[in-house]
């Protein structure tokens, strides 16, 4: 018997409750198992010394002395690990014509960026490693550097990677024909140039590893900070040439990721290689100095978009050129290409119209690798399409919301497919659109603005429309040879004692994965959530499957989990039934008790279904054989993705006479199908914003023209801080997915994916009476006084 997802009224009801999270007293108590924590027997310490040129050909190196030093076990250049680790390139097969070198733990004879790790040291402790680094003499040869995105399109320019014909790295276009008889016949065309500047994610925990590689046993056991510890699994294998079943890949927890944890590092393949060189644990972490200049960086776009109108403000085309800058390499195995790929996708996707074209181009360039961070694309798609609805309204004398009334895809018109070939199965722009007037209190937030101008004082209001992508099916990277599944698996048991233990594939990184794994698998079961333990992050224990990324984790790893949990409860019904000699279909499970279905009276405890099945089988019929553990897979079918939408607002103000921006208030409406967890949703949502906000008003890794990063610490790249957190406002709508029987779709994307542009919209419509516009992020104070021509 399977109870309503909705009924929280019912025993045992979890789906849509809000629970804290089981693990949040242990963290919060100290008592995170982190890999900066972890100690090994015999465990040494691994250093880089990293290159201080952007572009260089490397001469020689000398070591003598450093592996002179007492206490050093190791120095390892980029020769001693090509010995023993195959290289890797960063392409998929589903980008046609996609360029990227192979690359290696270390270089052999060039380094391409500054940071770039050139040589390692393995010693007695860190200390002693770092102090050998300074003992290393490497000869360069200065090479030509390509910073910006002008000079790395610059025809007959210097390459990036010597012969290849130019600094391409990929190129395509969406085009379906009719764009430019579109524009010829609009009667209002707004276009505009804008400027998105790199930044990369400031974790709690930098990036650490622990590799520790049995010669006897010819294993290796890897305790990784990673989102995905079964796709690194794959790769230590197959690049290490050690069979995959003796690879292990360990993932407590995670002081936070962004995507940044998911991707190929060369550190950290160094430092699985140093372990096979020493047969002894290595251990890596970065410390804040290294990660600014060896982390993926990301959102390094120019986009140049135009808007095509007829006379009533709709909105007949959209014409796009994105120019992304990815570093010298794309990312492996998830490539670089993504990120602009969804920039030109997701472009105009609230919105109902039929014509459009879009060209990507990404370069490379001498700089760190940019690659997928939270909301891959999502925030340029967003800017872009916004800031020209804005623009537009201006132009047709539109209201900004009554512009997006008038233009975005109706609630009852779905199925529908978007100009970019995106299929959107059900969404809820007009539903949250009103939503957000409601909360906003829209009308008297503009008469206040008015009366404030009165007195000097400029008030913007900026809203935000936006798509995400969820849910991704194996067209995302299995189409592409990735090995990174789009499937999740789960094995559910029942113990001896009557509780029940969950191994599941997706893994946590502190946003809630074990809280609603074990709400779904309680609610399911019909017990207490407390008698649900969830394990993750381990390939030796748990079944394989695609981990967490991509807001995937509620809805793929949560049907898994649900669906598994359902043939669980059915096993143990069965066999309830054979006891008390009853039909399976008469009996439930309420609070861990099987009751009668319609009765709900009492009939036994599941503990004792359990002890009977465990202990004295001999007293169950002949050729009963009890299976109270289930393994489950799951894998998304139907639509490629399951899409989520919602509307963002935000109040602010600008002081005129120094730039200052401060967020007043923001608003979100959200709609990420089921909602598991009302308060994870939420902090989720809210997490994602100040996210949002930092890139808007505050993040950017600046360059110098030499490639040199100016402000790689702390004490100069400025991250949003409580002060600068305005009061967060959120609403829901629920449009739950057909594709599964949870109707979850995910939500860890959606607070970033239109912070930025709403944060965008409202600067320039506070600065509207100066008759002064921004189109670059972030919109620092002295962008804001060059469009007010005071500085």
């Amino acid at each position: 018997m399977t109870a309503p997802l909705t009924s929280l009224d019912r025993p045992n009801s979890y789906i849509g409750r809000s629970v804290p999270r089981p693990n949040a007293k242990r963290l919060l108590a100290g008592r995170g198992r982190y890999i900066s924590d972890l100690k090994l027997p015999r465990m040494l310490y691994a250093a880089f010394l990293r290159s201080p040129h952007a572009h260089a050909k490397i001469v020689a190196i000398n070591t003598e002395q450093a592996r002179a030093l007492e206490g050093v076990h190791l120095v390892a250049t980029g020769e001693d690990l090509a010995r023993i680790c195959t290289p890797w390139t960063g392409t998929l097969d589903h980008f046609k014509g996609m360029t990227s070198t192979p690359q290696l733990p270390l270089p052999l004879d060039r380094v391409v960026w500054a940071g770039q790790a050139v040589v390692a040291v393995v010693a007695e402790s860190r200390a002693i490693a770092e102090d050998a680094l300074e003992l290393i003499e490497i000869d360069y040869e200065d090479l030509p550097v390509v910073v910006d995105i002008d000079s790395a399109r610059e025809v007959g320019g210097p390459l990036i990677n010597p012969g290849t014909a130019n600094n391409t790295c990929f190129r395509s276009q969406l085009d379906n024909g009719t764009v430019d008889e579109a524009f010829a016949q609009a009667a209002h065309v707004v276009e505009e140039e804008f400027s998105f500047g790199r930044h990369t994610a400031v974790t709690l925990e930098p990036r650490a590893i622990v590799a520790d590689y049995d010669p006897a046993a010819g294993a290796l056991t890897v305790h990784h900070a990673t989102q995905t510890p079964y796709q690194f699994q794959d790769l230590y294998s197959r690049h290490y040439g050690i069979p995959e079943a003796r690879v292990r890949v360990i993932a407590t927890d995670i002081g936070g990721s962004f995507g940044m944890k998911l991707h190929v590092y060369h550190e950290d393949m160094a430092v699985v290689g140093l372990s096979i060189l020493l047969g002894r644990p290595v251990k890596y972490v970065a410390d804040r100095i290294e990660s600014f200049v060896s982390d993926i960086h990301a959102r390094d776009h120019r986009v140049r978009a135009r808007m095509a109108l007829d006379a009533k403000g709709e909105i007949l085309a959209i014409d796009v050129l994105d120019l992304t800058a990815i570093g010298a390499f794309s990312t492996y195995p998830r490539t670089s290409v993504v990120e602009g790929n969804q920039v030109i996708r997701l472009i105009g996707a609230p919105y109902r119209f039929k014509n459009y074209r879009a060209t990507l181009e990404v370069i490379f360039q001498n700089k760190v690798q940019t690659s997928q961070y939270r909301a891959v694309g999502h925030p340029i798609a967003c800017a872009v399409t916004e800031r020209l609805v804005d623009m537009a309204a201006v132009k047709v004398g539109l209201d900004p919301f009554a512009i997006r009334a008038q233009n975005v895809i109706a609630d009852d018109a779905y199925p529908q497919t978007s100009p970019t070939g995106y299929r959107f199965e059900a969404l809820s722009h007009q539903a949250c659109l009103k939503r957000l007037h409601e909360m906003m209190g829209y009308e008297a937030l503009r008469a206040e603005q008015a009366d404030l101008r009165k007195r000097g004082i400029y008030r913007g209001i900026g809203i935000a429309a936006f798509v995400e992508i969820t849910n991704p099916s194996p067209a995302f990277y299995g189409v592409g040879g990735a090995r990174i599944s789009s499937q999740d698996g789960a094995i559910l048991s029942l113990t001896p004692s009557g509780e029940v233990r969950c191994l599941i594939s997706v893994t946590e990184q502190g946003q809630g994965t074990e809280a609603i794994i074990s709400q779904i698998v309680a609610d399911q079961l019909g017990l207490a959530q407390e008698h649900v333990k969830v394990i993750t992050g381990d390939t030796e224990v748990t079944p394989h499957g695609g981990a967490t990324w991509a807001c995937r984790g509620a809805g793929i790893g949560g049907e898994t989990a649900l669906q598994a949990t359902r043939v669980l409860k059915r096993s143990i019904l069965e066999i309830a039934a054979l006891i008390l000699q009853e039909q399976p279909s008469a009996l439930d499970i309420i609070d861990g008790e099987v009751v009668d279905a319609v009765t709900r009276n009492q009939r036994l405890p599941i503990s004792e279904i359990a002890r009977i099945a465990y202990f004295r089988s001999d007293t169950l019929p002949p050729g009963t054989q009890a299976q109270l553990t289930v393994s489950h897979h799951f894998a998304p079918q139907g639509y490629p993705f399951a899409f989520t939408n919602g509307i963002q607002g935000c109040s602010l103000e600008v002081d005129v006479e120094t730039g200052f921006v401060k967020v007043l208030k923001h608003f979100i409406v959200e709609d990420c199908g089921r909602v598991i967890n009302p308060m994870l949703v939420d902090e989720q949502l809210r997490g994602g914003i100040v996210q949002g906000l930092g890139a808007a008003l505050f993040e950017e890794c600046r360059y110098g023209e030499t490639g040199q990063l100016m402000n790689g610490s702390l004490a100069d790249y400025l991250v949003p801080m409580p002060m600068e957190m305005p009061d967060i406002v959120i609403g829901h709508v629920e449009t739950p997915t057909a594709d599964t029987v949870l109707g979850a779709k995910g939500v860890g994307e959606a607070g970033t994916a239109a912070a930025s542009a709403c944060v965008l919209n409202a600067v320039n419509d506070a600065l509207a009476p100066f008759d002064a516009s921004i189109n670059s992020i972030p919109i620092t104070p002295i962008k804001v006084l060059k469009a007010l021509k005071r500085f």
